[in-house]
């Protein structure tokens, strides 16, 4: 038997459509300058309870896709067209991945939470009042819609897929695509997330879970991860992508290197629709089985992104879940939810974390956990509450949990050029 050769995997590209900014640089700007992507929008006529949510100002402008394609696409798909052409042009400039790879080794991994369901809903009311809907509609309920897109737009005829995993699909679809690569069925990959849900429907689907935040009035208190006073998460929309190749065809290129994947953990709570695990087995497993791949040691990782949502239940099992998976280390390690800045982003919300990971790595920034306040006891790591923090970061591991039981991690390591 022929020992397969496992290869390195690289991110030579990453763009994000967030309410903190039209591109990458501009959401992590935001983030520097403790900007918030969400305001107070008063939905209490629909019968929601939650106040804050993140939106865009303007839809980015995606008339490079063809009218063939753009059409088709629900709004989370053009969100993630846009981001994945600034991961493209950052990665490749005015050139194609087919310039370098076979289109067969060229794939695309986008995933989501609800896809279209906006404009699924729309065009069922349209159909009910009119008798007539769209001639698309059955495509802008389609998950794997965006995927598709991203495959016909830039010629990638290699190994796609579209995982659904709530908040954790973002981590998942570029967990999965890193081990495209690396076990040889890909050479390079677009991956991340895309979700847009703003009709009165889709926000009461969540609210009346009470997921959502509770507070009514003060912004600093709509989403403040690990503090005392946290009440529920707050909804945004968003898409984030990356591109990765593998590293010896990426530096042949005169690739610029944005970083490295180095590990990837992904185990099921198998326990509950919303709630996460009491035991924290599986996201314990997460974090071990990424950190084993990568093999590093607990002391080695420099800067953990927390799922940090600020819903008072799943805070404190993600906290409990760093503590024993990490053992006295958790207590040395800077721990940070930029969920405090952007909302929570969903599909998105994994991908756009990556790459904030990798700049917090490239500028040697842990950025702080915002509106960390009024800390709650049993959250007692060290959250970055006083601003952001001057490091030098070598390794980040980005987690993401998940309705559904989803729980996944990525490790993340600065790129040896």
């Amino acid at each position: 038997m022929i020992k397969q050769q496992i290869r390195r995997v690289v991110v030579t590209g990453y763009g994000a459509v967030t309410p903190l900014g039209m591109s990458a640089a501009q959401s992590w700007q935001s983030i520097m300058d403790y900007r918030l992507g969400y305001q107070k929008h008063n939905l209490s006529a629909a019968g929601i309870h939650s106040c804050f949510y993140g939106e865009l100002e303007n839809e980015p402008e995606i008339r490079f896709v063809p009218a063939s394609i753009r059409r088709r696409l629900p709004r989370f798909a053009r969100l993630s067209m846009a981001a994945a052409k600034e991961a493209i042009e950052q990665a490749f400039g005015d050139g194609h991945p087919q310039d370098y790879y076979p289109d067969t080794a060229c794939g695309a991994i986008i995933g989501t939470g609800w896809a279209g369901q906006d404009e699924s809903i729309a065009n069922h009311d349209q159909y009910r009042d009119t008798g007539l809907g769209s001639t698309f509609g059955c495509i802008f309920s389609m998950p794997n819609v965006a995927t598709a897109a991203c495959s016909q737009f830039w010629g990638l005829r290699g190994y796609q897929n579209t995982p659904v995993a709530a908040c954790a699909t973002g981590t998942i679809a570029i967990g999965d695509a890193f081990e495209a690569i690396r076990s040889g069925r890909a050479s390079m990959m677009l991956a991340g997330g895309g979700e847009s849900l703003r009709s009165n429907t889709s926000i009461w689907n969540i609210d009346i879970l009470r997921a959502l935040s509770r507070e009514q009035e003060d912004i600093t208190r709509a989403c403040c991860p690990f503090s005392l006073n946290r009440s529920g998460f707050v909804l945004s929309e968003g898409a984030a992508v990356v591109c990765l190749e593998e590293r010896e065809s990426a530096i042949a290129r005169g690739a610029t290197l944005l970083g490295e994947i180095v590990g990837y953990g992904n185990f099921s709570d198998a326990t509950d629709f919303t709630a996460p695990a009491d035991d924290k087995l599986a996201r314990v497993a997460t974090i071990a089985f990424a950190l084993q791949q990568a093999g590093i040691a607990h002391d080695d990782v420099d800067y953990i992104n927390a799922h940090g949502t600020s819903t008072q239940l799943n805070d404190k099992n993600a906290c409990e879940a760093i503590k024993l998976a990490f053992g006295d280390a958790a207590y040395r390690i800077p721990v940070s939810s930029t969920k405090s800045y952007s909302g929570h982003l969903i599909a998105a919300a994994g991908s756009f974390e990556t790459i904030v990971c990798l700049q917090a790595i490239r500028h040697g920034t842990v950025p702080a956990t915002h509106h960390l306040s009024s800390a709650d006891p049993q959250c007692d790591l060290d959250f970055v509450a006083e601003g952001h923090r001057q490091a030098t970061l070598t390794y980040a591991l980005n987690l993401s949990f998940g309705f559904g039981g989803a729980n996944a991690a990525l490790v993340l390591r600065r790129a040896e050029q």
